[in-house]
């Protein structure tokens, strides 16, 4: 193995053992700039969402479905529109058929009666779904969607601990379709600097995203993103594992994030002339982490049968067909042998 190779390992060994100290979050990555978002029109950036070729990037709010098509210098190519009106747009995700879907799910003064998500297809067509939470109103900004098009609803809460929420059933058009709580996820305490609302800006959740073939679900703050494994594609389950953190600092209002194909995290935020950043090798440092941790585990659990078989294995005794005896049975039979023969010394004297 060559010096860089060797040093690249050591460098991501001392990651892993940093990511799996209990209560640790796995800092990664630096983001770096890829183009500047100045249309006039897109002061708001809302949600992100990649194909490879494009940048799909939404405002926050609207009064009708908009989607801007970007390419990698942040040049506007187009814009998709649907005849629908929505409420308060916030994230953006895009399906394998291309079909994008709009997060209507904003509700800052918490009087929405139903929230809703949307689908566009590239020639405008689009689809309104109602939904319903099952325990109250709830402002959100965050919306997964994996493989299986199934939709989660990540809410904004001040206090760290987010609501992740999915339908019952399927979707059905208006609707409304109820939802249920399948997880709740608490961010990690986070400094880095960022967001407009003081120390609270690192515990609100802004946005989501999931790589393109279901194996890495993203949460961003404010000020970083939380990248979670799930090597099952189950998003459930890979927002109860240890994430791996990406710092996101100096983003005045950073509510946007997406995973792009070729594994680097995008991430964006309100405001003219802002930028939009890219975390390259995101995806595979997620995956790493968890192979890494699933890895440890079969060595342990090995260790564990080893151990056991260890334990099990016939002593001498045993091999010869004699039981092994406690050591105060021994003791006893030993002192009982040495009085009785004491005794019958003193009697023969």
């Amino acid at each position: 193995m060559g010096r860089s190779r060797k040093s690249r390992a050591c460098l991501v060994a001392a990651l892993i053992a940093l990511f799996l100290l209990p209560g640790t979050a796995l800092a990664a990555g630096k983001p770096k700039p890829v183009c500047t978002v100045d249309d006039p029109r897109l002061t708001e950036l809302s949600g992100l969402a990649a194909d490879g070729t494009n940048i799909y990037a939404v405002n926050d709010g609207g009064a009708r479905l908009k989607v801007f098509v970007l390419d990698r210098s942040c040049a506007l190519r187009k814009v998709i529109t649907g005849a629908i009106d929505p409420y308060d747009v916030e994230d953006l995700a895009i399906a394998n058929d291309r079909t994008l879907w709009l997060g209507d799910t904003g509700d800052n003064s918490l009087q929405r009666d139903t929230v809703a998500v949307h689908t566009l297809r590239p020639d405008g067509t689009a689809r309104l779904y109602r939904l319903t939470y099952p325990d109250g109103r709830h402002d959100a900004e965050a919306l997964l969607l994996g493989p299986s098009e199934v939709p989660y609803i990540v809410t904004k809460n001040v206090l760290g601990t987010a609501g992740v929420y999915r339908p019952t059933g399927p979707l059905r058009s208006p609707g409304p379709t109820p939802l249920t709580k399948v997880a709740e996820v608490t961010v990690l305490a986070s400094s880095t600097n960022g967001g407009p609302a003081g120390a609270a800006s690192a515990a609100l959740v802004t946005g989501g995203a999931v790589s393109a073939d279901g194996s890495v679900v993203a949460l961003r703050t404010y000020t970083d993103a939380y990248l979670y494994p799930a090597p099952d594609g189950d998003i459930v389950a890979a927002l109860s594992r240890q994430p791996v953190r990406i710092p996101l600092p100096h983003e005045r209002q950073g509510e946007a994030v997406a995973l792009a194909p070729d594994g680097s995290l995008l991430s964006g935020g309100e405001g003219s002339g802002q930028p939009i950043r890219s975390v390259s090798g995101a995806v595979a440092m997620a995956q790493a982490v968890q192979e890494q941790a699933a890895e440890k585990r079969e060595r342990e659990q090995r260790a564990g049968e080893q151990d056991s078989a260890t334990a099990s294995e016939p002593t001498a005794a045993d091999k010869a067909g004699m039981p092994p005896l406690p050591g105060f049975v021994v003791t006893v039979s030993v002192v009982v042998v040495l009085y009785a023969g004491v005794t019958w010394y003193r009697r023969r004297s």
